[in-house]
């Protein structure tokens, strides 16, 4: 499958990702993202130029085992929410939990399309399924500015969470590094494999 090709279905489960947060947020009662324009599929609204298209290009001519990348992060205003602490639970579920179901429906039209024997249309269902289920796992992992964080901040009491927030300046250098070592890879990638077959992917 091509490059082109599967940047662009990475790039829509992204899309879906943020779009996810931003909805999220806004029944919440934080309408930031609907006001700055961000509760839309379009892409135009969410393309970051490193994390949407180099950082997933590069890794996916690396032959990396872990492909990952971010949208413009929607922008949330976490003290507009009802109820802070437990509202940011809800919204740092919101991007995996919106993957998940996508992969799920994806899975749905993937019975179908084995039916019809298009091999082409199966081909990209797989693929879009496995990287929508490796966005959501490599997500929740507990890593600032992962939303995996989110959730546990929600969870710590507070001073606790406070002291762990300070780690999100060190993000991006801990999960590089992990990538680099292959640790993000070991522990992802067996769950992305249980959850795909779980789903009926060919992998």
């Amino acid at each position: 499958m091509s490059f082109l090709l599967t940047l662009s279905i990475f790039f829509m489960a992204v899309i879906i990702h943020e779009y996810a947060h931003g909805w999220v947020a806004w029944k919440l009662g934080d309408s930031t993202a609907k006001n700055a324009g961000r509760l839309t599929l379009n892409p135009a609204a969410h393309i970051d130029l490193m994390g949407t298209i180099v950082l997933p290009l590069f890794l996916l001519i690396s032959k990396s085992p872990v492909i990952f990348g971010w949208a413009k992060p929607v922008p949330i205003d976490f003290r507009s929410l009802g109820n802070p602490k437990k509202d940011m639970i809800w919204v740092g579920l919101a991007g995996p939990g919106a993957n998940i179901l996508f992969a799920i429906l994806l899975a749905l039209i993937l019975k179908f399309s084995v039916i019809t024997g298009s091999v082409w249309l199966i081909a990209i269902l797989n693929m879009a399924i496995i990287l929508n289920l490796v966005l959501a796992v490599f997500n929740i992992m507990p890593i600032p500015p992962l939303d995996g964080s989110r959730i546990l901040m929600g969870l710590l009491p507070r001073e606790m969470a406070m002291q762990y927030a300070k780690v999100e300046r060190y993000g991006f250098i801990i999960i590089f590094g992990l990538l680099w070592f292959g640790a993000i890879g070991a522990v992802i990638w067996p769950i992305v494999m249980y959850l795909a077959r779980l789903l009926g992917v060919t992998v």
